[in-house]
């Protein structure tokens, strides 16, 4: 075992923080210790510290692949914050040359509509593509075809909840009050319900308006994070499915905001997710392979 130096950037979406590795020419990290590696170097206080690692990979079907592994190590099939941080990082170092890009994902493919001012991305526009309530695509193991507004019993409570996914899972729960919610104590007890078998993302509500949102989140294999693009997408397409959203809302994360604009596609949902990503900075870490 050698170290081997290891180019990144830094990047961040509403505070969600991400490690980025282009690995467009070559495989930096092996494959069997991709895990590992990111669980290390995303060890806040003992490495570089960040929600994830992201992956720049060529696609043979798409413009460019998208992969993300967790800060625990296991790989997320899309995550909507780190696709913005991945869509400025693909332009403004050059790799991909046009606005409108096709990302391949675990997810399915996102179409990503990018803003540019003075030659680099301002922000993004994401088509999340379709989304599913139905509780075996999310997947949840549940006796209804789709779980809106119903009652999961955890940690011996009833806790009224919707699920959804946008490529993956989401736990969407409406609530009066989120000061009062305790969301490092819930939060891990719903990802490792018994009823999701690929664990979930775990997001608590508050309703302002029809057209505007708070909303906190546990991350699946990250924990409390600052925002969740997906999760943002999931709580206004559950919100309108529900009657309670509007189809254009303003989510206000603890990060910051993202707008959200459901659409409707052959009487299925799907949802438009537009914010801005920032560069931290660029560095190398040297470590273990």
């Amino acid at each position: 075992m050698s170290l081997k130096e290891i180019k990144f950037s830094k990047m961040h979406g509403l505070g969600n923080d991400y490690i980025v590795i282009d690995e467009t020419e070559e495989e930096i990290i092996p494959e069997d210790k991709k895990s590992e590696i990111t669980a290390e170097i995303c060890r806040r206080g003992f490495s570089i510290g960040a929600d994830g690692v992201i992956f720049v990979t060529p696609s043979a079907s798409e413009d460019i692949w998208f992969r993300i592994f967790n800060s625990d190590g296991s790989e997320a099939e899309m995550c909507g914050n780190g696709i913005r941080c991945f869509s400025k990082f693909v332009y403004d170092k050059g790799i991909i040359n046009k606005e409108n890009i096709d990302v391949e994902t675990l997810g399915g493919t996102k179409k990503v509509e990018l803003s540019i001012k003075d030659g680099k991305v301002a922000s993004s526009k994401v088509n999340m593509g379709n989304a599913t309530f139905k509780t075996s695509e999310i997947p949840m193991t549940s006796d209804k075809e789709e779980f809106l507004d119903d009652e999961l019993v955890v940690g011996g409570n009833p806790l009224k909840m919707s699920t959804v996914s946008v490529g993956n899972p989401h736990a969407v729960i409406f609530t009066d009050n989120l000061d009062d919610v305790p969301l490092n104590e819930m939060g891990p007890v719903i990802e490792a319900h018994e009823a999701f078998p690929q664990k979930i993302n775990v997001h608590f509500v508050k309703i302002l308006s029809k057209n505007e949102i708070d909303m906190i989140t546990w991350e699946r294999g990250a924990g409390v994070t600052f925002a969740c693009g997906t999760g943002a997408t999931s709580c206004v397409l559950a919100g309108f499915k529900l009657g309670k959203l509007d189809n254009d809302v303003l989510v206000h994360l603890p990060g910051g905001d993202l707008k959200i604009n459901v659409y409707e596609n052959n009487g299925t949902l799907g949802a438009f997710m537009e914010g801005d990503a920032v560069l931290v900075f660029d560095g190398i870490i040297k470590t273990k392979i």
